[in-house]
């Protein structure tokens, strides 16, 4: 489906719940009372600003007594085969976001990745996939990484572990491409990058995490680990995130030492590449 379409498809979710809300007599606040929210959220949610997660859709079926209409919109919206499904709904958020504060503990972040890293990270994670899959999933996060091309992209603040700039995910060429490219895009204030180096020691926080700030809507936050994500939407939650996030970014390299760093792994990368 479209952005375009999805996008339409979003705001009719939105129109048919505040129908269906008016026709039980509830306002938003009752609503968002009875499934666990804020009114302001079902007000979001309405507005197709923010897309709810499949438990609260359940909910307001329930609520409602819409027979799982809402649940049915919510999973035909983000089921897209080329994402995990804990992931699909982040990826939606991502596209509405204007902020995107990211921590990538041991791979280069998904928006910075090019074809062949990408390729080589779903391989080691789906061996005995087909093609068409590994296929689907590297073009789906180059999808992605288009978000930054766009001229009304999100402020992109990133930090990595230096760990990303060790691991030869591919081989040495591969990596050496992939760390001069997430340079490249830091040289052209696509992002901002920093560097946690190993002489920092421990960090405050220890897996991915993505934090997204929107114009007419708070702030979440997205945890994942190897086979699972979560949406993060609760204030204190998300407010934690960013206290470790600011930790993480307290302890990193500055961008330009960051930016020495990543150079300088890349070259030694290609110095491997060069004697064998």
């Amino acid at each position: 489906m479209a952005n375009g379409s999805r996008q339409a498809a979003w705001e009719f979710f939105g129109t048919e719940l505040k129908r269906q809300r008016e026709d039980a007599g509830l306002t938003q606040a009752e609503l968002g009372a009875r499934v666990f929210v804020s009114g302001a959220y079902i007000g979001q949610f309405e507005q197709a600003i923010r897309k709810p997660q499949l438990d609260i859709a359940s909910r307001i079926d329930g609520i409602l007594q819409t027979d799982g209409i809402f649940e049915r919109l919510c999973r035909k919206l983000i089921d897209d085969p080329r994402y995990a499904d804990y992931f699909a709904t982040a990826v939606e958020l991502e596209r509405l976001a204007t902020t995107i504060y990211d921590f990538e503990p041991t791979v280069v972040p998904g928006l910075l990745q090019t074809p062949a890293y990408a390729r080589a990270l779903i391989l080691a994670t789906h061996p005995f996939a087909t093609e068409e899959f590994i296929d689907g999933r590297v073009s789906a996060r180059m999808e992605r990484s288009r978000l930054l091309a766009d001229s009304a992209r999100p402020m992109y603040w990133v930090v990595v572990h230096e760990t990303v700039l060790r691991v030869p995910v591919g081989g040495p060429d591969m990596v050496a491409q992939a760390l001069e490219h997430m340079a490249g895009m830091a040289q052209e204030r696509k992002a901002l990058v920093q560097v946690l180096p190993f002489s920092a020691g421990a960090s405050a926080y220890h897996g991915s995490l993505l934090l997204m700030e929107f114009e007419d809507a708070p702030p979440t936050a997205y945890t994942e680990t190897s086979f699972s994500g979560s949406l993060l939407d609760d204030p204190a939650v998300v407010k934690q995130a960013h206290r470790a996030y600011d930790l993480l970014r307290g302890a990193a390299l500055s961008p330009e030492a960051s930016l020495d760093m990543i150079r300088s792994a890349a070259e030694d990368f290609r110095r491997c590449t060069d004697t064998t």
